[in-house]
């Protein structure tokens, strides 16, 4: 009897597909977000850098290494934004999933069309991106393009659940059409902001509002007390909308110049999980066209 129960076992076995998560490793919380959209419950997925941490400042940890290491598929923004920490941790993963080129190697970046690529570059012009401005997660048109990307390289990685992918990448494009509805609506078209950082250009673009200054004289670089001077005049004589920072940049200069000129100051979410409500880019979304309304 013993015998007939073993070999029962054993057919189940091998006549069970083995149920296993695809490893995703991102490294922002917003690739992390749209490839759960795509993937839900059939991926597992490890973000290394954190929300409330400066992506531009990010480094390489043995914890990100590990995890590539074991990944099935790595997805970074690209256009330069992990040049600092990301090239390391291929390296040094030894995993060969992930390496360019590869079918694990997912440059986000690829698939959108950058704006402010910069004839040249050198170093007097601050933290420039040589390949173009990397912040292209406030553009609805670009997310899309990489949802449906996602979905593919999901389907090629995992060729049995394909239609599983497949059919939430639909939910996420009918989900955007709603949203996108609700985000036209409002009244964005024609105002001015002066930032901090050059974050928000796709969403200026897409939404026809102006970045007019910027608090940073240059990308990277923190404003001097003479430059604050000048930004006081300009913001008094232009009287834009709002003077906007980040959750991790700008704040305080930010709240500084609108005591000075009277211009109210936003605080806004850099990337999901940077607030309470941005818990998805969908509310991402939501809380940085609110705050500029």
């Amino acid at each position: 009897m013993k015998k007939y129960i073993a070999l029962f076992m054993m057919l189940f076995l091998f006549a069970t597909p083995a149920l296993a998560e695809v490893k995703v490793v991102a490294t922002l919380p917003w690739i992390g977000s749209i490839a759960k959209e795509i993937g839900k419950d059939k991926i597992n997925i490890t973000t290394l850098v954190k929300p409330m941490q400066d992506p531009h400042f990010a480094e390489a940890k043995p914890s990100m290494i590990l995890a590539a290491r074991k990944a099935d598929i790595l997805m970074y923004n690209g256009l330069d934004l992990e040049i600092g920490y990301l090239p390391r941790i291929i390296e040094s993963s030894n995993n060969p999933n992930i390496q360019p080129g590869k079918t694990g190697n997912l440059d986000c970046s690829q698939f959108i069309t950058p704006i402010e690529k910069p004839a040249s570059v050198d170093r007097s012009m601050g933290d420039v991106h040589p390949l173009g401005n990397p912040h292209y997660h406030f553009s609805p048109k670009n997310i899309l393009k990489v949802a449906e990307v996602m979905a593919n390289v999901f389907s090629d990685i995992d060729a049995g659940n394909a239609d599983f992918y497949r059919g939430n990448l639909q939910i996420f494009k009918d989900r955007l059409m709603e949203k996108q509805k609700q985000w036209s609506s409002k009244p964005l078209k024609g105002g001015k902001y002066v930032s901090y950082h050059k974050l928000l250009e796709y969403l200026a673009q897409e939404y026809g509002f102006q970045i007019q200054g910027y608090i940073e004289p240059k990308p990277g670089i923190p404003p001097s007390a003479g430059h604050l001077s000048e930004m006081i005049e300009n913001i008094k004589k232009t009287k834009p909308d709002a003077i906007l920072a980040t959750v991790v940049a700008g704040k305080k200069e930010a709240e500084a110049l609108s005591l000075k000129t009277g211009v109210r100051s936003v605080v806004l979410p850099q990337d999901v999980g940077a607030t309470e409500a941005s818990k998805d880019w969908f509310s991402l979304m939501d809380e940085v066209l609110k705050g500029l309304e």
